[in-house]
């Protein structure tokens, strides 16, 4: 053998060759010209340093030597056949697994029963979930799907904007027994309030309304969890934000024609990976539960 490489594509044409019996009929299955298929042949025999085909009166007929490698050549078209077959079902059957990130409180408040229902349809998709408060790097594949709340500037990444989430005041039916009703903002002044901590954005919203009630709130529990909040929330600590449609599930509406902030939110994805089945299962699919969960 010389020290030509073999390519692959000269031996798929030596293997229609020999199937076919001739350099056109190899032509019309590989959807080559019969000049391509005839300088492949030529190129494998010089690879290989002997001739693979004999001219006779019924066609090309192959050499003993030709004999002798088709068996190896056949097998590597099986497996080259069975490396397609494996690579368009990865690429078309929703299956696998798929990595979204999302924020502590919609991981544990939100997604999960909509991830739910994904499953009920494609039973055999795996979902990996990240809980961060920070934006995840999607372009370095942290991440296959994320959920956020400002628009992303990459314009590697492809973003859908699902709708705003509502933030409105709730307590806890106990609470409210206990301390009675606020009716209005300066009335907030008279109950204990569940709040941020040290995140600057949140305590200037607790600021501002503090000003607008006329005096200073008094927080009986700070947290820049946002879980935990809602967990001392529910358990009657004090009233607090929440996100509405998560609120309405067992807490009251405090100043119900208040909202305190709308969070714009996201889905977005690299634009490479949807083109995987799977990702785009789980993007289309966070992208309608997310526009009915904004819409509540």
């Amino acid at each position: 053998m010389s020290n030509a490489d073999c390519d692959w594509d000269d031996q798929r044409a030596f293997l229609a060759v020999l199937d076919t019996g001739s350099l056109s009929a190899a032509a019309r299955a590989l959807g080559l010209t019969q000049p391509t298929v005839r300088h492949r042949i030529e190129a494998l025999e010089r690879a290989v340093g002997q001739p693979l085909f004999v001219r006779g009166v019924n066609g090309l007929a192959p050499t003993p030597e030709a004999l002798g490698l088709v068996g190896h050549v056949r097998r590597m078209a099986h497996a080259s056949e069975a490396f397609r077959r494996e690579a368009k079902g990865a690429a078309s059957e929703v299956a696998g697994p798929v990595r979204l990130s999302v924020s502590d409180f919609v991981g544990i408040e939100v997604v999960p029963p909509m991830l739910a229902a994904l499953r009920e349809r494609h039973p055999r998709l795996a979902v990996e979930l990240l809980l961060t408060n920070t934006n995840t790097d999607l372009p370095g594949q942290e991440a296959d799907v994320a959920v956020r709340m400002a628009r992303p500037s990459q314009n590697s990444l492809v973003a859908r904007h699902v709708g705003s989430i509502p933030l409105g005041f709730f307590a806890s039916p106990a609470y409210l027994d206990r301390n009675g009703i606020p009716e209005t903002v300066t009335d907030l002044t008279r109950h204990a309030m569940v709040g941020p901590d040290r995140m600057p954005a949140y305590l200037a919203i607790l600021d501002a309304l503090g000003r607008e009630a006329g005096g200073p709130l008094h927080v009986a529990l700070r947290s820049d969890s946002h879980p935990a909040q809602l967990a001392a929330i529910r358990a009657g600590l004090g009233i607090g934000v929440v996100q509405v449609p998560v609120g309405e599930r067992d807490l009251v509406r405090v100043l119900p024609d208040r909202v305190v902030f709308d969070l714009d939110t996201w889905i977005v994805a690299h634009e490479d990976v949807r083109r995987s089945a799977r990702i785009d299962a789980l993007f289309n699919h966070l992208v309608e539960s997310f526009q009915a969960y904004c819409s509540r």
